[in-house]
């Protein structure tokens, strides 16, 4: 892979990478950081329900796990990028062979070619 075409994949991959921080940033500021009560607006005095509990709990839950998967991406692009400056970007991790351009466009921040992608997948079931 040229040089000019790994810098557009680098564009690509930071491009992403921001977009991923922003969410994770908005999942933090917006439902990890705040107490039960500040989540749904409540003033009262009064104890929560049981089943409110229950609501914001699995809430809570749910955007961890968003958080969590949008953290791996994260990882995963920072990885890409520090092949694009070692320039190794583009090489599958297994049998060393160049990586289709068309797989890179799908998923910029691909460690292995297809056909080794499929061996570990289905290795893994």
């Amino acid at each position: 892979m040229d040089k000019q075409e790994s810098e557009k994949f680098k564009t690509l991959l930071q491009a992403y990478r921001a977009k991923l921080a922003s969410g994770i940033s908005h999942i933090e500021r917006d439902m990890l950081n705040k107490s039960q009560r500040d989540s749904s607006g409540d003033l009262s005095g009064y104890t929560f329900h049981m089943a409110d509990q229950a609501t914001d709990n699995f809430d809570t839950e749910f955007n961890l796990d968003i958080a969590s998967n949008e953290q791996k991406f994260l990882n995963e692009i920072d990885e890409a990028i520090k092949r694009i400056d070692e320039g190794v970007f583009g090489i599958c991790e297994e049998c060393e062979k160049p990586i289709a351009v068309k797989r890179l466009k799908a998923v910029p921040y691909a460690r292995y070619c297809i056909k080794c992608q499929e061996g570990i997948e289905k290795n893994n079931r």
